[in-house]
C-alpha cells in the first residue's frame, strides 16, 4: 500500500481500523494469499471504509448495498477502468463475506454487489521459433550469469510456472531424475510440474559451473542465486528475459508470463486437453485456463485469413 493508503487507514475510527485489521490476519493466516494479494484487497477495503466514513457510517454494520455502490460508482467518475471496477466489487464482496462470516454483520450486503466484467485481452504470445530463439540466446554461454539466465530461460518456457515460483524453487525442489520440479503456488498449493531434456541440460550445466561460483554462506537452499550469492530476484530474472525475447526477431516485448502464455498456448496447440494444462500451470479453476483456446482460435483465424484462397 502507498503513503496515501496508510494514510486514509490510520484515520478510519477504531470499530473500522479494529475490523480491517482482523479481516488483513484472516487473509494472511487462514486463505494464505500472497502479501501482493494482501495488499490489493486492503488497500480495497480501506478506500472502502473510508467511503463509508464520509457517508457518516462508523462501525461495519453500518455497511449497506447503497454504500458498496456509490463507491464504485464514485471510482467509474474519476477514471476508473472496468478491470479496476471489477477488482473492487471483489474486494468488497469478500470483505462483506467476512463480516457476516466473523459475525460482525447480520448480513452479506455485498451478495446483490454487482460489477461490469472486465474485457479479457488475450495475451500476447511468441510463436514457437520465437521462443526457441528466445530461450536458446544464452546457450553456450559459460559465465555463472549467462549459465543462470539459460535455466530461468529453459525452466520458464519448459514448465510454464510464474516467475515468483521460479524464485521459489530450492535445490532440492528437483527431482532430476524423472525431471519434476516441485512448486509452490498461489494459495501454498503444491504440484509437480515437468521439464525437458533442454531444460536438464542447462540445469546441470549451471549446477555444476555456475551456482557454485556464486554461492556464498548465506545462500542457503535457493536454486537460482543473483550475483552477490541470494536467492535471484524476480525483477532480475524479468530482465534477463526481456534481453532474450529483444534478441528474437518480430518477438512481441513479452517477460516471464509471457513465456508462461507462450507454453500454455504451444501445449495446447500441441494437442494437450485443457485439463492438464490446468494442472501444469497450477489454475484454480478451469475457466481461468479457457482463456487460451481463445488464444489458439485467434491465431487458427489468422492462419486462415493469410492461407485460405477464399479466406
Amino acid at each position: 500500500m502507498g503513503d496515501r493508503t496508510e494514510e486514509v487507514r490510520a484515520a478510519l475510527a477504531p470499530p473500522l481500523a479494529g475490523a480491517l485489521a482482523v479481516y488483513e490476519d484472516h487473509l494472511r493466516a487462514q486463505r494464505e494469499l500472497s502479501a501482493h494479494t494482501v495488499r490489493a484487497y486492503v488497500g480495497d477495503v480501506v478506500r472502502l471504509l473510508d467511503h463509508l466514513a464520509r457517508r457518516g457510517g462508523g462501525r461495519v454494520d453500518d455497511l449497506d448495498l447503497a454504500t458498496l455502490r456509490s463507491w464504485l460508482a464514485q471510482g467509474r467518475t474519476r477514471g476508473a477502468s472496468r478491470a479496476t471496477t471489477a477488482r473492487r466489487a471483489a474486494a468488497a464482496r469478500s470483505f462483506t463475506a467476512w463480516l457476516r462470516r466473523a459475525g460482525l454483520t447480520p448480513d452479506d450486503v455485498g451478495q446483490r454487489l454487482v460489477s461490469p466484467r472486465a474485457h479479457r485481452t488475450l495475451p500476447d504470445v511468441l510463436a514457437p521459433d520465437q521462443a526457441r530463439a528466445a530461450v536458446e540466446s544464452r546457450a553456450g554461454a559459460e559465465d555463472p550469469v549467462g549459465l543462470r539466465d539459460a535455466v530461468v530461460l529453459e525452466l520458464l518456457y519448459a514448465s510454464g510456472i510464474r516467475v515468483s515460483e521460479l524464485v521459489g524453487l530450492d535445490v532440492d525442489d528437483v527431482d532430476r531424475g524423472r525431471r519434476l520440479l516441485r512448486v509452490l503456488g498461489k494459495g501454498r498449493k503444491e504440484r509437480s510440474v515437468p521439464y525437458g531434456a533442454p531444460a536438464e541440460r542447462a540445469l546441470d550445466a549451471w549446477l555444476t559451473r555456475g551456482r557454485p561460483v556464486l554461492a556464498t554462506p548465506g545462500s542457503g537452499p535457493a536454486l537460482l542465486l543473483g550475483r552477490r550469492g541470494r536467492r535471484l530476484d524476480p525483477r532480475e530474472a524479468r530482465r534477463a528475459v526481456h534481453a532474450a525475447v529483444a534478441a528474437a526477431p518480430g518477438a512481441p516485448d513479452v517477460g516471464p508470463h509471457g513465456l508462461r502464455h507462450s507454453a500454455a498456448t504451444h501445449v495446447l496447440e500441441g494437442g494437450a486437453d485443457l485439463r492438464s494444462v490446468q494442472e501444469l500451470l497450477g489454475h484454480a479453476s478451469l475457466a481461468t485456463t479457457q482463456i487460451y483456446t481463445h488464444v489458439t482460435v485467434d491465431r487458427l483465424r489468422a492462419v486462415h485469413a493469410q492461407a485460405h484462397p477464399r479466406a
